[in-house]
């Protein structure tokens, strides 16, 4: 199939494009025939951005929010280094560092690593690169989040997204003795999430050269070599030596915690709300076929779920990710849009008797999820 030739805002076509990359892609596939709910559909969204005449990608509003993102978090940095405050404050300007960091994941880079957040591959580069700025590393979350969770969304063993440490997310995973506490310690294994990403995740990704404990070994070019070892050592330099060097070792080590806790907290509970409540599947695929019984779209559709979709401030502190639907069924159309699709999507779900789930508030869809958790410890 000519690439070249791909539809820019086909979620079908987004995953063909990746499953050609330099990635051994796993031999589970998709139902591939009579597919009119997912041609429909393509078609409605092609056509609505044909219509209004407007580019999938970001636009003023999202380059506007994500320059008050940046100025906010070097800001805060600032004052925490520089200006002195009492203790209780710093206290709390180090919480919303940790969310800043978290609203700059959800806004620039995640749309940065989903070409979407421009129609400028330059430009999506470097928002893309903004979660090495947190230290983080790119080159791997695209091979784990785009290639891996968006393909096989709630797969078991191929959407190394949902294998967390200590938590049953599951039936297929097994149970095991700890997972029966694991409603009473959940908030601790999210909270250090971002922590352990940084410090562990990566460098057992770096030298084991798997994304996850089934996946293939992946050969690292040299310049991510340099890029991976640049990024930890300059977010060794930037959050923990300088703030040392400026502030004393015990309220640098005391602020990098509190911040990297409240970061953390932040991404693992919207990633939560999206994928693992009590509505959401986790298809396997046939033993003898190797074949998931759903077309993809439609199975996207069943592991996802919308949370608060009808409150501005948190679309606009989650960068759409409230919208995951939509996110999971088009991924490179930015979030901006996502209101827009979400009403041509409800519609032809109606229109072919497929589920849509949804949660009216983040409330509610957070309580689904400690509700599944809790009953996967049980049993």
């Amino acid at each position: 199939m000519p690439l070249s030739g791909l539809k820019p805002v086909s979620s079908e076509n987004y995953r063909i494009i990746y499953f050609f990359q330099d990635y051994h892609m796993s031999k589970i596939s998709f139902q591939s025939n009579n597919k009119p709910f997912a041609s429909t559909l393509r078609n409605r969204v092609n056509d609505y951005f044909k219509t209004h005449n407007i580019s999938n990608t970001g636009n003023r509003k999202l380059y506007i929010k994500s320059l008050v993102l940046l100025i906010t978090a070097v800001s805060l940095y600032l004052t925490l280094l520089f200006v002195s405050l009492p203790a209780w404050i710093l206290c709390l300007l180090c919480v919303l560092l940790g969310v800043n960091f978290a609203t700059i994941g959800f806004n620039i880079m995640h749309e940065g690593g989903h070409q979407s957040f421009s129609k400028k591959a330059w430009l999506n580069n470097i928002s893309a690169y903004t979660l090495n700025m947190l230290g983080g590393t790119i080159y791997f979350w695209k091979q784990k989040h785009n290639i891996s969770h968006h393909t096989y969304t709630n797969v078991d063993g191929l959407d190394h997204d949902i294998d967390i440490k200590f938590m049953r997310m599951h039936t297929e995973q097994p149970r095991k003795w700890f997972h029966r506490f694991q409603f009473a310690y959940w908030f601790v294994l999210y909270g250090i999430s971002y922590i352990a990403w940084v410090l562990f995740q990566d460098f057992e990704k770096y030298f084991t050269g798997k994304m996850g404990v089934k996946a293939d070994r992946k050969t690292m070019p040299v310049r991510e070599h340099v890029i991976f070892w640049a990024t930890k050592l300059g977010y060794a330099g930037v959050y923990l030596i300088i703030p040392i060097l400026t502030v004393g070792w015990l309220p640098a080590l005391l602020g990098w915690l509190i911040a990297g806790v409240s970061c953390g907290f932040c991404l693992a509970v919207v990633f939560q709300l999206a994928h693992v409540v009590e509505a959401t599947q986790f298809p396997a695929a046939d033993a003898d076929t190797g074949k998931i019984e759903q077309e993809w779209m439609v199975h996207q559709l069943s592991t996802t779920a919308n949370f608060a979709t009808r409150s501005r401030i948190v679309s606009w502190l989650l960068g759409g990710l409230n919208f995951q639907v939509e996110h999971h069924l088009f991924p490179r159309i930015s979030h901006v849009h996502y209101p827009a699709i979400n009403q041509l999507v409800k519609k032809t779900c109606k229109e072919f008797n497929v589920a849509y789930i949804e949660h009216r508030t983040m409330g509610h869809a957070f309580l689904s999820h400690l509700r599944h958790i809790y009953q996967l410890g049980r049993g």
